[in-house]
């Protein structure tokens, strides 16, 4: 039997959460808003724009025409390859997570269409362990794109994510190249993909798939970074500049393509769609 690794963890990506706050109260301007109103504005806060959280089912519903989503690999689960006990078993940390989302893994994947043209989605959620990448994302992530290739659709990524899921080791980590050749074995079959950052897409992930679409978009004030400002600072002793590893940056220096408030994604998405299919 392996011998048990038994660490503290502290998750470096995590968005801060204020235990007094209500989880439909705007950080930013103090707005308070009923379930039913934030969903009607897809979770954006309409006074001051500020972007809540989205669930993965609600992140596919907002982008696929309604009763067009059908989910694929929806029974792959996670196991415990390395016997990883932190505070808690690894394994009751995934039962917990499942129990708490309603999901299997950390990402969702399948076959839909968006204003009438097929696509495939590939939609990962933070809320199951901080959007982590195990073996399991790594493999729905390459089914996303052979399935893509397959049916000869684009495939549209939508990523949330602290990077590579520590309690598999190098297994985790191994899922970088295997979704880079994922993407690339996508290209060589013809496909196309588009890549839509959400706060936050970092570390092992931003590293990987998901700066590598064709076309590569993110929400307002996401956080796109390898690692966050706070370490970054701590190691390098320097003063960082406020929009440090925001999408906001990022676009400044040339690592996105657009910026998209949440409510124009779904437009922008279907008009690059009809752009990818038009005759050269």
């Amino acid at each position: 039997m392996a011998e048990r690794i038994d660490v503290s963890i502290e998750h470096k990506h995590a968005p801060p959460v204020d235990e007094e706050r209500h989880p439909n109260t705007c950080p930013k301007c103090d707005s308070h808003y009923r379930d039913d109103e934030l969903a009607a504005h897809l979770n954006v806060c309409p006074h001051c724009g500020h972007h809540f959280p989205i669930r993965a089912r609600a992140r596919i519903e907002s982008l696929a025409d309604p009763g067009t989503f059908a989910e694929e690999a929806g029974e792959l689960r996670s196991d415990d390859p390395l016997h990883f006990f932190d505070l808690r078993p690894y394994t009751e940390r995934l039962a917990e997570a499942e129990l708490n989302t309603g999901l299997g893994e950390a990402m969702v994947i399948g076959h839909a269409a968006l204003d009438g043209k097929p696509i495939e989605l590939a939609v990962m959620d933070f809320a199951f362990m901080g959007g982590s990448m195990g073996r399991v994302v790594g493999e729905k992530f390459a089914r996303a794109c052979e399935s893509a290739a397959d049916r000869d659709v684009p495939l549209v990524s939508v990523t949330a994510s602290g990077g590579a899921r520590m309690q598999e080791g190098i297994l985790s980590l191994m899922q970088l190249p295997k979704t880079v050749c994922a993407v690339e074995d996508l290209r060589d079959a013809g496909g196309s993909m588009i890549s839509v950052m959400a706060h936050p897409t970092t570390a092992g992930v931003l590293a990987s798939f998901a700066s590598l679409g064709d076309v590569i978009v993110a929400e307002p004030g996401a956080l796109l970074s390898f690692t966050g400002p706070r370490v970054v600072q701590q190691t390098t002793r320097e003063k960082l500049p406020d929009d440090f590893g925001l999408a906001e940056q990022n676009l400044r220096f040339g690592h996105l393509d657009a910026i998209l408030p949440r409510a124009e994604i779904r437009p922008t998405l279907s008009r690059l769609l009809r752009l990818f299919d038009a005759p050269v």
